[in-house]
């Protein structure tokens, strides 16, 4: 049986944009070897916890919406858009229920910054750059990001891309957002920024025995042709499987 990989409806009222982005995540997870488990926005708390409690992993998907700046004592720019209520409910359910049970977690764009968020980090409302990082889904490659050796995202990606330098990765990404992290939150670290900019790319956290991993452009969009982008979702599913199997044995001896 596949690891349960528990996926958030990614917006709770615009409904044309959440069934054209969720089957990309879901796809990509069923490449990697995964069952994806599509989390409703608009049910009771007790009922989504029903479901979540039954699957092995989360990943948090992007969405259009904006995290509110007010969960992180920020005054709200003008160029910030409005938040998703439904939306981050789920995502902290999902999240305390990840970190509570040591389940692994991918965060994908909007799902890094709430990520972070919900570890007390900080976000960049706005980005000022001559980088196109809110290139869109129409343009494949926006710019390149730079992955620091030794991390846990180098190592999914290592047998996938060279470096350039002897030292960092880099691989080239597409890019669909106008926020980044600011301050990492609590148990993150920063793996990965765009070069020319420094804004951060990818997040991780500190644990090794609980993955963790957050990445700020959207891999589920080039799982066909890109294998970093296939190996990151394998990592995902990979450490599910392991936690799954681990569990069921600890069970089976007592």
């Amino acid at each position: 049986m596949p690891p349960r990989i528990a996926i958030p409806v990614p917006h709770s009222t615009d409904r044309e944009y959440a069934e054209r982005s969720l089957p990309q995540y879901e796809k990509a997870v069923v490449i990697a070897g995964g069952e994806p488990v599509r989390i409703p926005l608009d049910q009771p708390p007790a009922e989504v916890m029903e479901l979540i409690e039954r699957c092995d992993a989360v990943l948090l998907p992007g969405s259009k919406a904006d995290v509110d700046p007010a969960k992180y004592d920020a005054p709200r720019a003008p160029e910030t858009a409005a938040s998703d209520s439904g939306r981050d409910t789920v995502d902290e359910l999902l999240l305390q229920d990840a970190y509570n049970m040591r389940k692994p977690i991918l965060g994908i764009c909007y799902g890094l910054q709430i990520l972070n968020v919900y570890r007390t980090g900080t976000l960049i409302q706005h980005i000022e750059s001559p980088v196109k990082h809110d290139a869109g889904r129409k343009v494949a490659v926006a710019h390149n990001v730079e992955v620091e050796p030794g991390s846990r995202l180098a190592r999914v990606v290592a047998s996938t891309v060279e470096t350039s330098d002897g030292r960092k990765f880099v691989i080239p990404v597409n890019s669909s957002h106008h926020q980044a992290a600011g301050k990492a939150g609590d148990g993150l670290r920063v793996v990965a920024r765009s070069p020319r900019d420094g804004v951060i790319e990818a997040l991780e956290g500190v644990s090794p025995d609980h993955f963790v991993l957050a990445v700020q452009w959207h891999p589920e969009r080039s799982v066909d042709e890109d294998e970093p982008s296939r190996a990151i979702f394998r990592a995902l599913v990979k450490a599910a499987r392991v936690r799954h199997e681990k569990l069921k044995g600890e069970f089976e001896s007592v």
